[in-house]
């Protein structure tokens, strides 16, 4: 298979880059008066003025691991993912989430179905401590084929204490934090691999199927809060759709990582089965890392120390881009 994989599968990550520039490109009104927005577009969450605080708001899905719950005919965790797509974007500038608010959109109502989401949903909440203080279901047979989950969560900080990457610096440390699996990015491409040569309920030799590896709910990081307030640091980031080119969110310098957390058996065997490149594998999944601190040195220990598994991964250069090892990941 190709560099272009991915795209094969029906995403394209450089066309979506290009595509948000265009959009981002034309959202050029600001408002005035009180509570207007602080930065700019482009960080994993967007931030409004509030006095001495702030309040942060990010929105995104479950994406194509929906299909993979329908497949399995089981939606109990994906409300679990949508929530945690949400609040770790929030984790990552250190504001705190507290409040919810989920979209269902649907070509046909399903009781079953809409029981289940509601637990994960549920479940993701207790375990983020948020409020979902409502929602909107949708139904839109001819221009939804499916169902589709997603939400938009609030968090809220103090404006001192927000991180956003400023204060990274050449020489501080990149500390990864494991994932549970593959998360809710990459689906397509994984879906592709595995309905092409496999089936769901072919089991790797963990013994778990590749239908429940796919299923498995994204890691909430709530311990960051924790983190954050207890430690320096001076930038964290979601590992999500694009891998490592997440780092490029967080400043100008460049990521170099020499010391990668081992990937869990099930990118093995997607990159493996697919014949995918090492470039794109790490382009597109987490690859067992779904969270990570930039800190100065006299933070690493503590930080790994007070995170489970959580192991110096690589540090941060002058030089812009992304490295694993001596290779660019572009």
């Amino acid at each position: 298979m190709t560099r272009n994989a991915y795209s094969d599968a029906g995403v394209d990550i450089d066309l979506e880059a290009t595509a948000i520039k265009a959009l981002i490109k034309n959202l050029t009104f600001k408002r005035s008066g009180k509570h207007t927005m602080l930065g700019s577009v482009g960080h994993f969450a967007g931030l409004i003025d509030f006095g001495s605080s702030a309040l942060a708001l990010t929105t995104d899905g479950v994406g194509t691991k929906m299909l993979v719950a329908d497949r399995m005919k089981d939606w109990s965790t994906v409300g679990i993912d949508c929530i945690a797509m949400n609040v770790n974007d929030l984790y990552v500038m250190h504001m705190e989430p507290i409040a919810f608010v989920d979209y269902i959109a649907t070509d046909k109502l399903s009781v079953e179905k809409m029981a289940q989401i509601g637990m994960g949903l549920n479940e993701g909440a207790r375990l983020a401590n948020i409020d979902i203080v409502g929602g909107e279901t949708a139904s839109l047979k001819g221009l939804v084929n499916g169902l589709d989950l997603a939400g938009t969560c609030v968090g809220v900080q103090e404006k001192d204490r927000i991180v956003t990457g400023e204060k990274i610096r050449p020489g501080d440390v990149i500390i990864g934090v494991p994932s549970t699996g593959i998360h809710s990015n990459g689906l397509s491409l994984a879906r592709m691999i595995v309905e092409k040569h496999a089936d769901y309920d072919e089991k790797l030799s963990n013994g778990k199927t590749l239908g429940n590896e796919l299923l498995t709910p994204t890691r909430i990081y709530h311990e960051s809060l924790h983190i954050a307030d207890t430690c320096i640091v001076h930038g964290m980031c979601h590992i999500t759709g694009g891998g490592l080119l997440n780092f490029l969110r967080l400043c100008r310098f460049g990521f170099r990582f020499d010391n990668p957390i081992t990937p869990p058996e099930i990118f093995q065997w997607i990159q493996e089965t697919g014949s995918i490149s090492e470039n794109e594998m790490y382009r597109t999944f987490n690859m067992g890392m779904g969270y990570s601190y930039v800190v100065p040195p006299e933070s690493v220990h503590s930080v790994i120390k007070m995170v489970k598994g959580a192991q110096v991964v690589g540090e941060v250069m002058e030089k812009h881009g992304v490295w694993l090892g001596e290779n660019q990941i572009t």
